[in-house]
């Protein structure tokens, strides 16, 4: 295995949607050669105003902090779309490079859905890394062009020496329930078909590369089931 591949997964829970017992998670990589990859930020320090479905916990510094890491120590941020439950921290990370779909970053810059948050995301274009569709990042990383729930939304495949491939759908799909070939009730959402086609995409993935975990965005349910920070996947 490549020195700079994937060594370990840490999951993070950094606050929560109370109503729905949703979990609100960030991932840390690191590498072999020493190397942090934070996947997503988060909620926000200060939520918007009127901002109430949302719940902060113990945000993602502080949970990075149980590692003995500071925000300087991340080298890369990857950004699988911008709501602010997922890049409200972004700007803390001043010496990572940013990683995000070009679709998404051209799109963002209009569109109102991800404005509150854009002191966050919209950083200098010399720290922005801009993917078009599926990457491998560094060997045994990759991100996962998943269009639907936003354009230009990314998962992340990556392989761990011990766990083997993990699959982190964010929220191409979020639970565990939509994660089937079956039709879904939800004709009604504009983005339907491509939703559709990215968990597609996903479940020929995990059959192609016989991948052991999927974890998904908001399942609480699984998330229960899994090892939060400081435990790790190996």
């Amino acid at each position: 295995m490549s020195q700079n591949a994937p060594q370990r997964l840490y999951l993070m829970q950094v606050g929560s949607m109370p109503e729905y017992q949703i979990p609100i998670v960030c991932y840390l990589v690191q590498t072999g050669d020493g190397k942090n990859i934070l996947i997503d930020s988060g909620l926000p320090e200060i939520l918007p105003e009127g901002e109430a479905e949302f719940e902060n916990g113990q945000d993602v510094i502080e949970q990075l902090a149980r590692l003995g890491l500071k925000p300087d120590d991340i080298d890369t941020v990857i950004s699988t779309h911008y709501d602010g439950d997922h890049a409200g921290r972004h700007a803390a990370f001043t010496k990572a490079q940013y990683v995000v779909q070009r679709a998404h970053h051209v799109d963002a810059a209009s569109n109102p859905r991800f404005a509150d948050i854009r002191s966050q995301w919209d950083q200098p274009m010399e720290r922005i890394r801009l993917v078009d569709g599926d990457t491998e990042l560094l060997p045994g990383l990759e991100l996962i062009e998943t269009s639907g729930h936003v354009p230009g939304h990314q998962s992340v495949l990556l392989r761990l020496p011990k766990t083997g491939a993990i699959l982190l759908t964010i929220d191409a799909v979020p639970f565990g329930e939509g994660f089937t070939r079956d039709a879904q009730d939800d004709g009604n959402n504009p983005d339907a078909e491509a939703i559709r086609a990215s968990t597609i995409k996903l479940l020929d993935l995990v059959e192609r590369e016989h991948i052991g975990l999927v974890i998904f965005g908001h399942d609480a349910a699984q998330w229960d089931t899994l090892k939060k920070v400081p435990a790790f996947y190996a």
